[in-house]
């Protein structure tokens, strides 16, 4: 695929097994309240399981500069996707690997928020603003807003999150044109339980787009 996806809020051997050559495996840490939250220690239990073609993402919320030392150090992931503020003291390439999550308002015409600067940050993530919890929600960012931020940062490497599924990642892909995807809740049968189906089905989606679109 061209298109890069990400499986996020992944708890067991087989959902991390399921993630598809070229994406991501997303593990949300100690996030109180999430039904997808892992301890890094649990999280650490699942590295292994990790496609080798794949990478590794944690999903925190407003680290300390201390627990993005051991999520690249102790846990060894990729990418460290991070809600809130960016904590400081944190070495340049910890910086480049860090995955800012830029919340967009759900309702049409909401205000176009800043994007961090393209030397610091390759990637940034877009998600639904205003949640309880980070990910997972199901409600979607307004993807107009999100299209002209992608319009607007040519060749930036934009992840859009918030409501995909296999029923609608065709036309999000179409409408925002992103680099890549990143769908939990839209693969899962119960909060934080994922299903091998719809996991499968929402990557059969993405490829059939990719080739009707070629």
């Amino acid at each position: 695929m061209r298109t890069f996806v990400k499986f996020c809020g992944l708890r067991t051997v087989e959902a991390v097994r399921a993630v598809p050559a070229g994406g991501a495996a997303g593990f949300v840490i100690d996030v109180p309240g999430s039904s997808r939250s892992l301890s890094v220690a649990e999280a650490g239990g699942l590295m292994e399981a990790v496609p080798p073609e794949a990478e590794a993402w944690a999903v925190v919320v407003e680290p300390t500069a201390e627990l993005v030392h051991r999520l690249f150090d102790e846990l060894g992931v990729d990418r460290v996707q991070v809600y809130g503020p960016v904590p400081g003291d944190l070495e340049f390439l910890e910086i480049h690997h860090l995955v800012p999550s830029v919340p967009i308002s759900p309702a049409p015409g909401g205000p176009e928020p800043t994007v961090p600067p393209a030397e610091d940050y390759p990637r940034i993530h877009l998600d639904a603003a205003g949640q309880p919890l980070p990910g997972g929600s199901g409600v979607r960012p307004d993807w107009e807003t999100c299209a002209a931020i992608v319009d607007r940062h040519p060749g930036r490497k934009f992840v859009l999150a918030g409501g995909l599924s296999a029923e609608n990642v065709a036309d999000a892909l179409a409408t925002v044109r992103p680099w890549g995807v990143d769908v939990s809740s839209g693969i899962e049968i119960a909060p934080g339980v994922k299903d091998l189906g719809r996991m499968h089905a929402f990557v059969a989606a993405v490829e059939e787009y990719e080739s009707k679109n070629a």
